[in-house]
């Protein structure tokens, strides 16, 4: 362990993409994320990076399109209205296979609703969002400290499948100060070969998601979900709180929400309430084997800050053997603690 310091979380962000290597970023400022780029503007010159503020969040995709195709790290933050803006330019990367970061910090809509947190993106994360079929690996954390953490992992994971990723907090989290440690961090990047890096000496490299053949982009199509399917195989990621077998209840929530389901579960254990918490780490792929020990669970209750969204991809995984109930708030409310232990309470009856 080293030494702590006191955060923010949208500094956080910031702080962990410069020590995982990334040395270019493209954005647009908007609430709540807007320390991110504030703090990137003054970190990268110091490190010898490129900070640049985009005229749109169009043009910052763009931009990250560009970068991506030499072979550096490169991140792009926004949030919800601004991520809608970039959602064909994600569907690009994805298209042309091309390891970026993309950070969300949620805020509630639809439209520019308001400046409060919110998880109301997870669709537009976890079921592509832009047009085609493709996926996004998609981070959610719980804590400042494991925005570190996450962050490090995104571009260690976009490398490595050459996919681009996304990083999905909420406003609560970048709003967030906590200790962290920063720790000692070796990056993981590694020589790309197809970058488009100059072709002097070898063969050039191409670098696109247009495919006009049909055949050859039903190839394409196919290896992508290939590749999606080994992402699923080998990269789910979760947290099981007082799970075990005799667990009768299952809570199930993600990022900020599970701070509150947390405490919701310990105060139902206190009252003789075998309830249990799973907090998905790994939004896609959804965590399908944290539900794989389900023998005595009555009931599950997924808890989100939206309307219901996450609820449904548990409601796939379990397969009508347990009863799936829902309860969230929206528009920048969320649940408290008392509200959650009174849902749990009520699965009993």
């Amino acid at each position: 362990m080293g030494e702590k310091v006191l955060m923010k979380g949208n500094e956080a962000i910031g702080e962990a993409a410069v020590s995982a290597g990334c040395r270019h970023f493209f954005g647009y400022p908007i609430t709540p994320q807007s320390e991110l780029p504030a703090y990137l503007a003054k970190k990268m010159p110091l490190v010898g990076g490129v900070f640049l503020q985009a005229e749109s969040e169009i043009s910052a995709i763009n931009m990250v399109y560009g970068a991506a195709c030499a072979g550096v790290r490169v991140m792009t933050s926004s949030s919800s209205p601004g991520v809608s803006l970039k959602q064909e330019g994600i569907s690009y990367l994805a298209g042309a296979e091309l390891p970026v970061l993309v950070c969300n910090v949620q805020r509630a809509g639809p439209g520019l609703g308001t400046i409060q947190p919110s998880q109301a993106d997870y669709f537009q994360a976890v079921k592509g969002g832009g047009h085609g079929d493709y996926r996004l690996i998609t981070l959610s954390p719980s804590s400042v400290q494991e925005i570190i953490d996450l962050i490090r992992l995104g571009f260690d994971l976009a490398d490595k499948y050459k996919t681009p990723a996304m990083f999905l907090a909420d406003g609560m989290l970048g709003q967030l100060m906590e200790p962290v440690d920063l720790g000692e961090y070796k990056s993981e990047i590694k020589e790309k070969p197809w970058a488009l890096s100059g072709c002097e000496g070898r063969a050039k490299n191409t670098v696109t998601s247009i495919w006009i053949n049909p055949e050859e982009m039903e190839r394409h199509n196919i290896h992508l979900q290939e590749k999606y399917a080994e992402i699923k195989k080998n990269e789910q990621r979760w947290e099981n709180f007082h799970f075990d077998d005799e667990a009768e209840f299952l809570v199930v929530a993600h990022g900020s929400m599970a701070r509150i389901a947390k405490s919701a579960v310990i105060k139902a254990r206190e009252e003789g309430i075998k309830a249990s918490l799973i907090r998905p780490i790994t939004l896609w792929p959804f965590p399908e084997n944290a539900f794989s020990s389900l023998k005595s669970l009555k009931k599950i209750l997924v808890v989100e800050m939206n309307m219901g969204q996450m609820v449904e991809d548990v409601r796939l995984v379990v397969n009508g053997r347990i009863p799936v109930e829902f309860f969230g708030r929206a528009g920048g409310m969320f649940p408290t603690v008392e509200q959650t232990l009174g849902k749990i309470r009520g699965l009993i009856k």
